[in-house]
């Protein structure tokens, strides 16, 4: 072979060009995402003034409010940190009493058939009872709160989150591998190792499902106790700008929501997930020549993700 043909087999691929390069990122999630909220925004922009109303206001108004409240230029009683403030303090109180008290009766409901049996009902009703329903109880149970400890938003969170931590440390304890359960009793293991080597890491994929799902729950389940049950909060923000007419406002604090919303499932519980998982390979997927539907969906099941539950 010649040295000029050695030279041009190991010379380096050339680079991608510009419309390779434009290619490949449209393929990307990342691009996707913003696509969504380009369209998202151009539809709003150019439909609403085709409505036949003058209620809803453009991008630029609603923008243009929740600029002025994060830099606290703001008509109302509390800036958007403040209320956002009083609204988690308010959910964490909420959401640790919920665990506090659903932990011990999810895990004595995975070891023992008379205690699930005495709560099974009680939890079926409370996953299918709507966080609505539960403000307004709390509402008329302990009137319009005033101050931080609010006592409706509290409780409803309490209510609204605890049938999903119940439900998924229950199905985590039961999730626990008999087998090795078995060889650690028949190796006589100690019970701490035991805890800690096969029921805890079989209970972090439900843990992670009782806090997402509790976590969403209950925040909304807060948002509409502070509606009708608080002077302060979040909720009440959104009611004070509805009772002044001011669409900008609601729609201003509904932006805020998602915003908060995403900030917790990409910053908070991904990050959060990744580093509690990290042990756990990933699995990768490839479907055979031919293969079934059923096949697929079976395969699809093993390589459910890391932070999986139960959710109704």
């Amino acid at each position: 072979m010649a040295w000029e043909d050695i030279v041009t087999s190991t010379a380096l691929p050339a680079p991608p060009t510009f419309l390779a390069r434009v290619r490949t990122f449209v393929a990307t999630p990342r691009f996707a995402r913003i696509l969504s909220l380009v369209l998202f925004f151009a539809a709003w922009q150019f439909v609403v003034p085709l409505l036949p109303t003058r209620l809803i206001p453009l991008p630029a108004k609603v923008l243009g409010f929740m600029w002025d409240e994060v830099l606290g230029n703001t008509l109302g009683r509390t800036t958007v940190w403040e209320a956002f403030g009083i609204s988690l303090a308010r959910l964490g109180i909420g959401f640790g009493l919920a665990f506090v008290i659903g932990v011990p009766i999810g895990l004595l409901m995975g070891v023992s058939r008379a205690v699930e049996n005495f709560f099974h009902d009680f939890v079926v009703v409370g996953l299918a009872m709507p966080s609505l329903v539960w403000a307004l109880l709390t509402g008329v149970w302990f009137g319009l709160g005033t101050g931080l400890i609010a006592g409706a938003p509290i409780i409803t969170v309490v209510l609204a989150a605890l049938p999903f931590v119940i439900i998924n440390t229950f199905e985590g304890v039961r999730d626990v591998p008999r087998e090795l359960s078995d060889m650690a009793t028949a190796y006589n293991v100690a019970r701490t190792k035991v805890m800690r080597h096969v029921t805890i890491p079989s209970l972090m994929p439900f843990f992670f499902a009782s806090l997402r799902y509790g976590l969403a729950n209950g925040w909304k389940g807060l948002v509409l106790a502070e509606v009708f049950a608080a002077t302060s909060g979040a909720g009440w923000n959104i009611k004070y700008w509805y009772d002044a007419h001011r669409a900008q406002g609601v729609i201003g604090y509904a932006l805020f929501f998602i915003l908060f919303a995403l900030f917790v499932e990409r910053i908070v519980f991904q990050r959060f997930s990744k580093r509690v998982f990290k042990w756990r390979p990933e699995i990768e997927t490839v479907a055979e020549p031919g293969a079934g539907l059923a096949q697929l969906e079976a395969e699809q099941l093993v390589t459910i993700g890391a932070d999986g539950g139960i959710a109704i």
